[in-house]
C-alpha cells in the first residue's frame, strides 16, 4: 500500500507542534533520535524531517507529497505551492525592527538604509510596495545581532514573543505579515496520495475544531431555559435533560473558547448553576 510522504521541520517549535497534532489525530510514529524519516504504525504515512527552508523545493519536486510548514516560508520560497489547511498553531509575525535609540517616524526612514534579513523576497516586495529603496543584507542565522555590530541599520525577522528583540536592544516598528503553521500540498501529488492526505486533513480539522471549542454543562430552572438557549445555541441546539429535582433541567452545549468568559457571565446572570466546562478532543461535523 502506498504511503503519504509528509515533511515536518527537523527541530524547533514548529517540529514539536507538528508532532503533537499528528499524535492528537491518533497517528503513532516510530522516530528514533536523529532519524531523517520515520513511518507511522497505524496510518499510511512516512514523515521526513527536513530544514524548514528546504521543504518548498521538496514539495515542488514531488519528493514529499505534503508538509506542515510555516506560512512565512511559503510566502518567501513557495508561493506556487498550494495551502490546503491553516493549522492555527506556531503563530508568529515577520517584523521590522530597529535599535531602541533610533527615532523611527515612518517607513520613509528606511530610504537608503541597510536591512538584514533571511527573507529577501518578502522584504523586497514590501519595499517595492512602499516605494522604498534600501540595501538588503541576506543573513542566514542570527539576524538580530547585525545592528549591534554595525552590519545593518534595521532587521526584518520572525518574532514570536519579542524577547529576542528586547535582549538585543531592538524595537519592533512594523509588521510585514502574520504567519502560522499550514498544511501544504505538492503540485505533483498522486491521486492515491491525495486520498490519504484528504483523510489526514479531515482528522486535522476535527482536532482543530475541538481545540477552538469547549463543552459546557449547566443546571438551570426551566423558566430560564428560553433565555439560556439564546446564549447557548450550540452546534444546532443545546441538549436539554430533566433533573430529578422538579422544575430544573441540565443543558449541554458547545461554546467557542474565545467567547468563553463572556458567555459564562451571561449564563450566571440568567440563573445557571453548577456550570462545568470540559475540553474537546475532536469535533466531527
Amino acid at each position: 500500500m502506498s504511503k503519504l510522504k509528509i515533511a515536518v521541520q527537523k527541530s524547533g517549535r514548529l517540529h514539536d507542534d507538528s508532532m503533537k497534532i499528528l499524535k492528537d489525530v491518533g497517528i503513532s510514529i516510530d522516530n528514533g533520535r536523529d532519524q531523517l524519516k520515520a513511518s507511522a504504525k497505524n496510518f499510511p504515512l512516512e514523515v521526513f524531517y527536513l530544514r524548514n527552508g528546504d521543504i518548498p523545493q521538496y514539495l515542488r519536486d514531488g519528493i514529499v507529497d505534503a508538509a506542515i510548514i510555516g506560512e512565512n516560508v511559503l510566502i518567501e520560497k513557495g508561493q506556487d505551492i498550494p495551502i490546503i489547511e491553516k493549522l492555527g498553531f506556531s503563530s508568529c509575525r515577520l517584523s521590522l525592527a530597529v535599535p531602541k535609540n533610533i527615532q523611527f517616524k515612518s517607513l520613509k526612514d528606511l530610504q537608503g538604509k541597510r536591512i538584514a534579513t533571511s527573507y529577501p523576497n518578502t522584504v523586497q516586495a514590501f519595499l517595492n510596495k512602499n516605494q522604498i529603496k534600501a540595501n538588503l543584507h541576506i543573513i542566514n542565522g542570527s539576524v538580530e545581532i547585525t545592528p549591534n555590530i554595525g552590519l545593518a541599520d534595521a532587521i526584518v525577522d520572525i518574532v514570536s514573543s519579542g524577547s529576542t528583540l528586547f535582549k538585543n536592544n531592538l524595537k519592533e516598528v512594523d509588521v510585514l505579515l502574520q504567519s502560522e503553521a499550514v498544511l501544504a500540498e505538492s503540485p505533483l501529488i498522486s491521486n492515491e496520495s491525495k486520498n490519504i492526505l484528504n483523510k489526514l486533513k479531515f482528522r486535522f480539522q476535527s482536532v482543530l475544531k475541538g481545540r477552538q471549542n469547549k463543552y459546557v454543562l449547566l443546571n438551570a430552572p426551566n423558566n430560564k431555559i428560553p433565555d439560556i438557549i439564546e446564549i447557548l445555541p450550540g452546534m444546532k441546539s443545546p441538549t436539554i435533560l430533566p433533573l430529578a429535582e422538579a422544575g430544573w433541567s441540565s443543558l449541554h452545549s458547545v461554546i467557542n473558547k474565545n467567547d468563553f468568559w463572556q458567555i459564562i457571565d451571561k449564563l450566571k446572570a440568567q440563573g445557571a448553576e453548577g456550570i462545568l466546562v470540559c475540553p474537546i478532543e475532536n469535533m466531527v461535523i
